[in-house]
């Protein structure tokens, strides 16, 4: 979601506005319309901040290093459909939008809400997930609610939903981190009270430190995950008919059933 000598001047001057032509991935090479039939063999940069599973987190296995999730097995899906190349690119998530802005990337995936705020500087797709947000804490703190946690250190994703909603509390200490992984540290030590996390990527932290729990926030509005996109991009459209072709075929149940295991 990129002179001294006269002889060479053309030269130059000709491969900077090749370069600047083709930008970050290949969507400005197409028609305004996004027609996908004119994609074919093309690349997109998806930019994810890999740190927030089940959405998107690094998988290593015999000294490789691959990105995988819910996140990027959609990507991935729409991007074959529409005759595009994926190329996956880690970002802290604060960074995300702000190299969106500046077309280092076509699109971005990483469990985003479409904000006002944030639509205001980015276009975004159909919502395609809903989570609720929860308190994650030692075992037996009894910190349930945001009463609980008032005056309490309180750990939360920098530039994150979480983020937003913990400014809103009332009385909260916040400490801002780059990394999920780092929070749940951060607790796990001592040094903070509880985490406010989406309770999908509550269930793999706490299940994975049986010395934590989590209790899901009473929600007040919807918190939805969507794709987003540089102003005006010519595959908003495009990525929005495949997230329903997605959704009408069942095959975004599936991956929501792989990736959550909604069924425990």
């Amino acid at each position: 979601m990129k002179t001294k000598f006269k002889a060479l001047t053309i030269l130059s001057m000709t491969a900077v506005l090749a370069l600047t032509a083709v930008g970050c991935g290949s969507a400005s090479d197409n028609s305004a319309s996004g027609d996908a039939s004119k994609t074919s063999g093309k690349k997109l940069v998806l930019m994810t901040s890999a740190d927030y599973p089940p959405y998107e987190s690094h998988k290593t296995d015999g000294g490789t290093d691959e990105i995988v999730g819910f996140d990027i097995d959609i990507a991935k899906a729409i991007t074959k459909d529409l005759g595009y190349d994926l190329e996956v690119k880690d970002v802290d998530f604060n960074g995300l939008l702000p190299a969106l802005q500046a077309k280092q990337a076509d699109f971005v995936m990483a469990g985003m809400t479409p904000k006002p705020e944030r639509l205001q500087n980015a276009d975004f797709s159909d919502i395609y997930y809903e989570a609720k947000e929860t308190i994650v804490s030692k075992k037996g703190s009894n910190l349930k609610t945001p009463a609980d946690i008032k005056g309490k250190k309180v750990g939360v994703q920098l530039g994150s939903i979480q983020e937003g909603e913990a400014k809103k509390m009332e009385g909260l200490q916040i400490v801002s981190l780059n990394k999920i992984g780092d929070i749940i540290q951060e607790l796990k030590a001592g040094r903070i009270d509880a985490a406010i996390i989406e309770d999908t990527v509550a269930k793999g932290y706490t299940a994975a430190n049986t010395d934590l729990e989590f209790n899901t926030i009473e929600q007040t509005e919807a918190a939805g995950s969507a794709i987003a996109f540089p102003k005006g991009s010519a595959i908003t459209a495009d990525f929005n008919k495949e997230l329903k072709k997605l959704k009408d075929s069942g095959e975004l149940d599936t991956l929501i059933k792989k990736w959550f295991d909604t069924n425990k």
